[in-house]
C-alpha cells in the first residue's frame, strides 16, 4: 500500500471514529461484496454470508468511536474469517441437537406406548433445561432451541458476546453429559431405530 492510499485509509478510520456516516458508507461500499464473497465461499449460504457481514458493519459503526484499526483490509476481512468459524462452530453444536429432535419427530405416528415414550423424553429434556442455573439455561434455551444469534442474546441479558458464549460452553457441557446418560436407554425403548 503507497503511503498516500494509507494516508486516506487512515483519514477514512479517524472520520468513522468521529461518526462521519459518509466515510462509513464509502468502507461500506468499498468492502461489502468482497467480504460477502469470502463468507459465501466458505459457507455457501447467500443468506447466512449476507447476514454475517451485515453484522459486521453494524458492529464496526457501533463501536466506532473504540475500534483499534491500523489497516482496515486487514481489520475486516479478520472478521470475516472469524464470524464465519463461530457460525460454523455454532452450526455444529445445532447440528448435533437438530439431529436429536428430528430422531425423534418420527414417532408422531407411532401407538400410544411409544407417544408417551417419546413426550417422557421431550419432557426429560425439558427437565434438563431446568436443572440448568437460571441464566445459563435461558441462554441454552434461546440458543439451542429458538436459534437466537449470539448477538441478539447478547442484547437481551445486555452482557458480552464472550460472556453468552461462556454460559453457552457451559450449558453445552451439562447437556451432554446429561444426555448421554438420559438417552442410553434408548435402545432398548426404540430398537426398531438400531
Amino acid at each position: 500500500m503507497t503511503d498516500e492510499n494509507l494516508l486516506s485509509e487512515q483519514n477514512q478510520i479517524t472520520a468513522l471514529k468521529n461518526g462521519d456516516e459518509e466515510a462509513f458508507t464509502r468502507i461500506y461500499h468499498d468492502y461489502w461484496y468482497r467480504m460477502f464473497l469470502v463468507a459465501y465461499r466458505k459457507l455457501q449460504n447467500r443468506e447466512v454470508a449476507e447476514e454475517i457481514v451485515q453484522d459486521i458493519f453494524t458492529r464496526l459503526w457501533k463501536e466506532r468511536a473504540n475500534i483499534q484499526v491500523a489497516n482496515l483490509d486487514c481489520y475486516l476481512f479478520s472478521a470475516v474469517r472469524y464470524e464465519v468459524i463461530d457460525h460454523i462452530r455454532a452450526k455444529g453444536v445445532q447440528g448435533d441437537y437438530d439431529n436429536y429432535f428430528r430422531a425423534f419427530s418420527r414417532f408422531e405416528d407411532l401407538n400410544t406406548e411409544n407417544t408417551i415414550v417419546f413426550n417422557d423424553l421431550v419432557n426429560t429434556i425439558h427437565k434438563g433445561l431446568e436443572m440448568l442455573p437460571d441464566k445459563p439455561g435461558e441462554i441454552f434455551r434461546l440458543s439451542r432451541l429458538e436459534h437466537w444469534p449470539v448477538t441478539k442474546i447478547a442484547a437481551h441479558f445486555n452482557l458480552s458476546e464472550k460472556a453468552i458464549e461462556y454460559h453457552l460452553a457451559k450449558a453445552t457441557r451439562f447437556f451432554r453429559v446429561y444426555l448421554n446418560e438420559m438417552l442410553i436407554s434408548l435402545p432398548f425403548l426404540f430398537p426398531c431405530f438400531l
